[in-house]
């Protein structure tokens, strides 16, 4: 029995319309060659057969904005239903993944299906705003939505992940990111936290040339993050401990997305919960901090966005 998931998108400069749809049902090769989304053909075109599909699902419905936008990632990706209305998906797919990255959209478009109690994944980040966290927060507690970067996926960082405790005391994590922090600072939010045990207590946005974030913990651990606008793409961390030390740059984006997927997968074929919702709260909830810090010109304690959603962190 094929599990049906509908795509929502798209939003200018992200091609996981794309790249999700292919991940799960394959690729139209003539098609996808002439979407116009050349780095996200070269690197599908790449991967081996057995390395597309998840279980039983399929993308079966789509909606975007243009529907002529529609017709060619359906082309591209063999998505069966171009939908004029995106409501009109409820009642006919199992599971629906909204595949935009501009958060003020999220919460209108999640809606109807939250209340119709489907699944929902969400494309980072999941909002910037206090009270969208706030309303968020039952749906991912109680496994229905679910919202993360693939980047806490990332197979660069498995052996990081395993081998922490090796590094001993952590001293600095250093890392770098590409864009601005409302779009892409979550990226490295949940890459670096998926490796530690640690919560971050507070942010502080420290300087304006470098666009460069002091993110501190409880145990003294210190952790910055630039964001370096306009520069050649680059996921970057680095950490350094007592014995230890290491520099990861993450390039696979088809991996993390493939694991990032299986895992909404499981939540809507068995209810499997194979993510923590907390970590979404948390990272969420260090993304608005940062954004305060920035405008308030002050440090950020995360007990102050807890309090404000309710949360006991």
């Amino acid at each position: 029995m094929v599990t049906r998931i509908g795509l929502l998108g798209f939003s200018e400069g992200n091609g996981h319309p794309y790249s999700f749809s292919a991940i799960i049902n394959g690729f139209d090769d003539e098609g996808f060659k002439n979407s116009g989304w050349d780095v996200i053909y070269n690197y599908v075109k790449k991967r081996d057969i057995s390395e597309f599909g998840i279980n039983n699902a399929k993308v079966t419905h789509i909606w975007t904005q243009n529907e002529e936008l529609s017709k060619n990632i359906a082309i591209s990706c063999k998505i069966e239903n171009v939908v004029s209305d995106y409501e009109d998906m409820i009642g006919k797919i199992d599971g629906v993944i909204i595949a935009r990255d501009d958060y003020e959209s999220h919460y209108n478009l999640a809606m109807p299906f939250l209340e119709s109690g489907i699944k929902v994944f969400i494309d980072k980040p999941l909002t910037l705003e206090v009270e969208e966290l706030r309303f968020f927060k039952k749906y991912l507690l109680n496994g229905q939505l679910m919202s993360v970067a693939g980047l806490r996926f990332a197979k660069e960082l498995d052996d990081v992940k395993v081998k922490i405790n090796e590094f001993g005391n952590l001293k600095v994590i250093q890392s770098s990111v590409i864009v601005n922090w409302e779009k892409y600072g979550i990226h490295i939010i949940d890459g670096v936290l998926g490796l530690l045990n640690e919560q971050p207590i507070s942010i502080e946005f420290v300087n304006s040339a470098a666009n460069l974030y002091v993110v501190t913990f409880k145990n003294g651990l210190v952790w910055t993050i630039n964001i370096l606008e306009d520069a050649p793409k680059t996921f970057s961390i680095e950490v350094w401990g007592e014995k230890k030390r290491c520099s990861v740059e993450i390039e696979d984006n088809f991996s993390m997305f493939r694991r990032m997927l299986y895992r909404f997968v499981k939540l809507v074929e068995e209810g499997d919960v194979l993510y923590d919702p907390n970590n979404t709260i948390r990272s969420i909830a260090l993304l608005i901090a940062g954004k305060t810090s920035k405008q308030e010109k002050r440090i950020v304690e995360l007990t102050e966005i807890y309090s404000e959603i309710e949360y006991e962190g």
